[in-house]
């Protein structure tokens, strides 16, 4: 009793002050002394459950170290002006204590004053991380160690971590065991450094291709979104770094793809938020229990995602079962009253995204900018102790799932520059490049071209000679890399003469203007096409790198027109005027209305934002060393008029216009996809054949099983995307024309045969139903085996048996 009286004094001496005993010697074997005490409490007890440890540490914390475990503090530059702790720290705020630092000492590639000697080589990081963690457990009173955070979409955002190329290149691999590797090589490297939660993967659903942050989504589908996304966070958390999912919910679609000051106002019905937008986090969190989730700074139907409790909570928590932590996307709090302008003031802000589950404030602004208004709050009883419990509770039950109670520091600093970035990591990093190409036109067999019967080659276009493309702010900053040109070059040696001419810049100097109001060539511009096109006449092969560059796409820069920018399609036409076989290389971040080029030009390699192998695995491909087999995970409009135009689609919602009957007359659009999702071919072909299905008639909560058989039928070895459809034919509600329901990327040697396995279960045939109810309806299904979403090759049918037969 006496005991418990000396320890409620001490913890009520404490409220809502940083004061701390004296520091003395808190490392013990087994277990850590984080509240200083002499005592070995139950939070500190790795044997203890883990509820226990979240209770007993809560009743030991007063009012100002609970506000600071829910807001980050961003690191160095950012935010954080220090690189390392100092006496200042004391002053502020943090000395309480904080949720997480985010993107600390991680060197961001655009952003030079981010860069940092605390970066490399890696067991200097982790060292650094050590110092900063053991600042906080040393001298804050309670010790409560550092959730790290970093970025990790592209691969980890570090100066030399491990690159992966952008997501949508990611997504056009189709390749699940590709991307769970992905995953345990960034967990593995966040580790090793020292950051402990990793904000990847994105699961939003691009249905708008004129939208900038296409290229950071896996696709417009969401059950493929949902396969690729569940393997990334299984393959990060595997090695015991958490996953944060981006950006909960509705976040894709702003109207317009205008995300810029607007980033409101999505047009989606209820059916199609939960049928496309939310389903990708629904089937993660409950297949793969991501401990992160970030919450989106738009609006649905008027209200802030961030501010809705029936978002945050109802739906996150209650229905789809995450028990992680919410990290706010940036100015998600602040947009509540400077944009959305549903709350008076900031603090009435901070008071809405509180009570509606929000655990953490994340942005450019200082922890005391969101801490001391919610102190206020709270001393002014406009927010309950047990709601600030319950946020603080969900932050601390992941610090203590991750291990921070028991083992907060990096043991072995100096197995970081063994563990990051080795040869093995490189050589999966091509790969992943490599399966990330998507061949779009192969006319003639053009490709792959035969390097010791070509003499002289033309590489040429705005991004030939460049490797900006390769890095991007959430990927790795200074690994070296190669452009096209140097690989084709490199690729030639002396067996060809490869030559570089620019043609012309990426963008004209009055675009984007100069989409709606065309401009005559500078004489500087025709000067630099007639140039290349000499130089095309004397060659054997011309490879154009066309596209996109990243300031042309990403966050706020989306797009009006998707055509080649600034005089990239006047150069084009120009080389094919020669009369020389063009191959086309794009380099772009989202689907471009390349009409002309694919009707003319006999061969297009799809390369998106590939990583700083680029120049390598695209010569090895154009020249056949690689058969490339991805697929488009996003369809390409023939013309931004087009657009929305997705798959999966309601039936009619992407029709065409009817040639006989009363108004069956004219024609007034241009009609279907350029290039379907699912697209992509290969240097090979292959037959698919003996589709069987377990069952023709089943019961409701049945499983299907699903066989068939694909073979190489071509001479060169390669790989097939096989992807499984389902129809469901009549429906209480009109749903969509068919969904994807399965997807496997195999590879076959000349000649080879495999059987491949699919298993429907009773939620891939679930509907929204007229109440808003998931349920599998009787009736007749069509299961559809096909090489893209229209390229069908095998169909059968199954009935599901209604509760009375």
């Amino acid at each position: 009793m006496k005991y418990y009286k000396i320890t409620l004094a001490l913890a009520v001496s404490f409220l809502f002050t940083g004061m701390k005993p004296d520091n003395k010697d808190i490392y013990h074997k087994g277990w850590i002394d984080f509240n200083k005490n002499g005592a070995k409490d139950v939070f500190e007890d790795s044997k203890a459950p883990l509820e226990a440890r979240v209770n007993n540490l809560i009743s030991l914390m007063n009012v100002n170290e609970k506000t600071c475990q829910l807001v980050t503090l961003y690191g160095y530059s950012r935010v954080l002006e220090d690189e390392m702790p100092n006496d200042k720290w004391k002053n502020r705020v943090w000395k309480d204590g904080i949720a997480n630092i985010d993107e600390h000492l991680n060197t961001i590639w655009n952003q030079e004053k981010t860069h940092t000697k605390y970066a490399f080589p890696y067991s200097t990081h982790a060292e650094a991380i050590n110092t900063v963690q053991k600042w906080f457990i040393e001298e804050t009173r309670m010790g409560i160690p550092v959730d790290f955070t970093n970025e990790g979409v592209h691969g980890l955002c570090h100066e030399k971590a491990t690159p992966l190329p952008a997501p949508i290149g990611i997504g056009s691999t189709w390749n699940k065991d590709l991307v769970y590797k992905a995953g345990t090589i960034v967990g593995r490297e966040a580790k090793a450094l020292g950051y402990t939660n990793v904000y990847a993967p994105i699961l939003d659903v691009a249905r708008d291709q004129r939208w900038g942050r296409v290229l950071e989504c896996y696709g417009e589908e969401p059950f493929h979104i949902s396969e690729m996304g569940k393997q990334m966070v299984l393959g990060i958390q595997s090695e015991g770094v958490a996953s944060t999912l981006k950006h909960f919910a509705v976040y894709s679609v702003p109207k317009g793809a205008r995300d810029g000051d607007a980033r409101t106002d999505p047009h989606v019905a209820p059916r199609e938020m939960f049928q496309l937008h939310l389903y990708p986090f629904k089937k993660v969190i409950k297949e793969a229990a991501p401990m992160g989730i970030m919450s989106s700074y738009n609006d649905y139907d008027g209200v802030p995602v961030t501010a809705s409790p029936y978002f945050l909570t109802e739906l996150l928590r209650e229905q789809f079962g995450f028990n992680g932590y919410v990290v706010s996307d940036s100015e998600a709090v602040e947009y509540v009253s400077e944009k959305h302008h549903v709350a008076a003031d900031y603090k009435e802000a901070v008071r809405q995204v509180i009570e509606a589950g929000l655990n953490v404030r994340t942005t450019f602004r200082t922890p005391e900018s969101f801490v001391e208004p919610l102190r206020e709050l709270i001393a002014e009883g406009k927010i309950s102790m047990q709601t600030i419990d319950s946020r603080v509770a969900d932050v601390l039950r992941v610090k203590f799932r991750l291990g921070l109670f028991d083992s907060p520091y990096v043991e072995n600093p100096d197995e970081a520059d063994k563990t990051v970035h080795t040869a093995a990591d490189e050589a999966f990093s091509k790969q992943i490049n490599r399966e990330s190409l998507v061949l779009l036109k192969n006319e003639n067999n053009l490709l792959p071209l035969d390097v010791d019967k070509i003499d002289n080659i033309l590489v040429t276009g705005p991004l030939a000679d460049e490797v900006s493309f390769t890095f991007s702010r959430y990927g790795p900053a200074f690994n070296p890399s190669t452009s096209v040109f140097k690989g084709v070059k490199d690729y030639a040696g002396n067996k060809a003469n490869v030559s570089f001419v620019k043609g012309c810049d990426i963008v004209d100097p009055d675009w984007p203007g100069s989409e709606i109001i065309p401009t005559p060539l500078s004489v500087k511009e025709q000067a630099d096409i007639d140039a290349a096109v000499e130089q095309a006449k004397k060659s054997d092969i011309i490879i154009a790198v066309v596209g996109e560059d990243e300031k042309r796409v990403g966050e706020t820069k989306s797009r009006t027109s998707l055509g080649l920018p600034g005089r990239q399609f006047q150069l084009v036409q120009a080389l094919y005027a020669t009369g020389k076989p063009v191959v086309l290389v794009l380099i772009n971040g989202q689907p471009l209305t390349i009409n002309w080029e694919n009707k003319f030009l006999p061969a297009i390699l799809e390369a998106w934002f590939p990583s700083t192998a680029a120049g390598e695995v695209i010569a090895e491909t154009l020249f056949g060393d690689y058969n490339p087999g991805g697929k488009l995970s996003v369809t390409f409009p023939k013309s931004v008029g087009q657009i929305p135009l997705n798959f999966p689609y309601k039936p009619g919602s992407q029709a065409g216009q009817p040639g006989a009957g009363p108004n069956g007359y004219g024609n007034t659009r241009v009609l279907g996809p350029l290039y379907p999702f699912g697209y992509g071919l290969s240097y090979t072909s292959f037959e698919y054949s003996d589709l069987v299905i377990s069952r023709t008639s089943l019961k409701a909560q049945a499983n299907i099983e699903v066989s068939f058989k694909i073979k190489n039928t071509g001479k060169r070895e390669g790989d097939e995307v096989v992807q499984m459809y389902l129809k469901d034919k009549v429906s209480s509600v009109t749903t969509y024309e068919s969904m994807l329901r399965g997807f496997d990327r195999v590879h076959l040697k000349p000649n080879e045969t495999k059987i491949i396995h699919f298993t429907l279960t009773p939620s891939d045939l679930e509907l929204l139903d007229i109440n808003m109810n998931w349920t599998v309806e009787p009736g007749d299904f069509e299961v559809l085996i096909g090489a893209s979403s229209v390229d069908i090759k095998l169909k059968e049918t199954f009935t599901v048996e209604s509760v009375n037969d």
